[in-house]
């Protein structure tokens, strides 16, 4: 990476936000933009999963009597932690992402918003109307796509009644609900603040109120068995959920887990167990589009197929990163991680904390990281048009994992064998040292 300057507290937007800085020549040729994204990430959770790496900061039970500037720290009367945030830290926090969006318009001036994505933490800690009141300041600075993607990550355990509704009344239109597992032991295990009763009546909330809408399951959880798995799957299904993220629970470095880990299912049984997911879901129409993710027709998540076809996406919040093209480079930037920190600097219009150039040699695995996870691959033609680089940049790779029999090809497309996939790591890390 080529740093280009840590963000400071000032008044002055600085280079991170100097759109001539990005437009200078440079070593790449974009012919075109590719579409454009937007992630918001909201911080804040009840609790901290033990095998959660993401920026997610728990909420603080203050006394009753905690008055206003503690609430700004975090803290809640205990009769609303597990409902909602104390409602002067959301309004701080939302002008904080509006006016890190301000600061960031002259980068992608002109551009249409083709999804958002509220992840976080937990957003469903966030009251619908200042849901609400968010969307409507990205709409009234922003152009968005008339049929916009906009999601918002949701926990049982902070599912109220028409709490969902809410959410779609004020715009969102896809939900995103962490089951992660509708057994109440496997749930214990994970550190959930759910069981499976709120679980159930989550899902059955959202399948009413949202037209397309998205189950996390997780697997090989601690003490699952081929059983248990098959239950939870069935349990997802009866609710006809038109997309499913699936994912194998990992022991990632800095959490709970990678200091006191559990025992969890050898990787053949895991192996076994992602092979019967896959033919569950296929039964009831679910296609493995990606590595971890299966949808009906018409519901692939636009947000994240942007990702994995290396689009652009502008990321506001704690922590969030950006990727975002110019006619002669690939840029990245990191907001402040920690909320106060970050509410501070935005606040002033200098939210960056990191800008890098991604340079001509890192750019392949940066698309193939990506674009490998498709099952469908990516065309040779986006690779040129997304990363500036002529294809002689990963001939050599392609033709290194098309003798190890993990891609497939033909004059215009690149795909992942059966075999590629169950080999995905090894697939990219062909990518990783590759001269451009």
């Amino acid at each position: 990476m080529i740093p280009i300057q840590l963000g400071q507290p000032t008044q002055d937007a600085a280079v991170v936000h100097d759109i001539t800085h990005y437009m200078r020549p440079g070593t790449l040729q974009l012919a075109a933009l590719p579409p454009l994204s937007l992630y918001i990430h909201l911080p804040w959770c009840l609790k901290k999963c033990p095998y959660c790496d993401f920026n997610s900061h728990e909420l603080a039970v203050a006394p009753q009597t905690a008055g206003a500037s503690h609430a700004l720290q975090g803290t809640a009367d205990p009769g609303r932690v597990g409902r909602a945030l104390p409602p002067e830290l959301e309004q701080r926090y939302v002008s904080a992402v509006v006016a890190d969006l301000e600061a960031a318009l002259p980068l992608i001036w002109g551009r249409t918003i083709h999804s958002i994505f509220m992840g976080g933490g937990t957003p469903s800690l966030f009251a619908p109307a200042t849901i609400d009141r968010l969307l409507g300041d990205l709409r009234a600075r922003l152009r968005l796509e008339p049929d916009c993607e906009i999601t918002l990550e949701a926990n049982p355990g902070t599912f109220e009644k028409d709490r969902f509704r809410g959410y779609r009344q004020a715009g969102v239109t896809r939900l995103s609900v962490g089951v992660q597992s509708f057994n109440d032991a496997h749930l214990a295990a994970l550190g959930r603040v759910h069981d499976r009763a709120q679980a159930l009546a989550a899902v059955e909330e959202v399948a009413r109120s949202f037209d397309t809408f998205n189950l996390d399951i997780m697997y090989a959880l601690p003490g699952q068995t081929m059983h248990a798995l098959e239950q939870d799957i069935a349990q997802a299904l009866q609710f006809a959920p038109p997309h499913i993220s699936i994912y194998h629970l990992t022991i990632e470095p800095n959490t709970y887990f990678a200091k006191y880990p559990p025992v969890i299912p050898e990787d053949d049984t895991a192996y076994a167990m992602l092979d019967r997911i896959t033919e569950l879901t296929g039964v009831a129409g679910l296609d493995r589009y990606e590595v971890s993710a299966y949808a009906k027709p018409a519901h692939r998540c636009k947000h994240n197929l942007n990702y994995w076809q290396f689009g652009d996406y502008l990321g506001l919040g704690a922590g969030a990163h950006s990727k975002l093209s110019f006619a002669h480079r690939v840029v990245r930037q990191v907001r402040f991680r920690d909320p106060m920190r970050y509410m501070e600097h935005a606040l002033v219009g200098n939210a960056v904390a990191q800008a890098d150039e991604v340079s001509r040699s890192e750019l392949p695995f940066e698309f193939m990281l990506n674009a490998l996870r498709l099952r469908h691959g990516f065309g040779l033609r986006e690779f040129t048009e997304r990363t500036g680089l002529p294809l002689s940049a990963i001939e050599a790779a392609l033709q290194q994992a098309q003798a190890k029999g993990w891609v497939e090809r033909d004059l215009g497309r690149v795909r992942p064998t059966a075999r590629g996939f169950d080999f995905l790591s090894d697939l990219q890390e062909i990518f990783l040292s590759n001269p451009a």
